[in-house]
């Protein structure tokens, strides 16, 4: 099953890759690709499915919108009604009592995509990262997420996305900078 942790770290590495900015148009679009890539591995999309199959036990192939609300409040996020109505009009206009499968992996994407930018969010995912306690993100520390998270990324590209958020020069990300970065990015 995903946990949010993973969820996290997913979600802030597809951020330093948006982050490098001095990217050509094609290396964009390839770190688009890489992005889509991370979103769909294979071990997500399984566990996307087992939450999905455990509120289908009759295999209907259709889960209340109720059901959608404990798969999020157990993932960490406490959506209000107004947002839980707001998220499944926004995949599906009708607003049915029921979502396919189709429909809740759309909704799921979004959640894991939507980390709520709150500095306490963004403290948690630097904290993630800097696995060692060292006060900043290394080479190391994102080169080992991108392999838990099963993501290929060249050596070049982990440097190209330190340089790009790296202020001070001194080959890591400090707090105070992956915080700019979350704060750029949100605007």
């Amino acid at each position: 099953m995903l946990n949010k942790d993973e969820m996290i770290t997913g979600v802030v590495l597809c951020r330093l890759l948006e982050g490098t900015h001095h990217a050509s148009t094609s290396k964009k679009q390839a770190h688009k690709k890489n992005m889509i890539k991370f979103e769909l591995t294979e071990k997500q999309k399984s566990d996307i499915k087992e939450a999905f199959d455990l509120f289908d036990p009759d295999g209907t192939g259709k889960i209340g919108i109720k059901d959608l609300k404990v798969v999020l409040r157990a993932l960490g996020y406490e959506p209000t009604v107004k947002e839980l109505q707001t998220l499944v009009a926004d995949i599906t206009p009708e607003c049915p009592n029921s979502l396919s499968y189709e429909e809740f992996m759309k909704i799921m994407l979004i959640k894991m995509t939507d980390m709520g930018e709150s500095q306490s969010e963004i403290i948690r995912a630097f904290q993630l990262f800097d696995d060692d306690k060292t006060g900043k993100i290394s080479f190391k520390n994102i080169k080992r997420v991108a392999m838990e998270l099963e993501e290929e990324l060249t050596d070049e590209e982990i440097f190209d996305m330190i340089n790009q958020v790296d202020e001070d020069g001194d080959g890591e990300i400090s707090l105070e900078e992956f915080i700019k970065l979350f704060k750029k990015m949100s605007c």
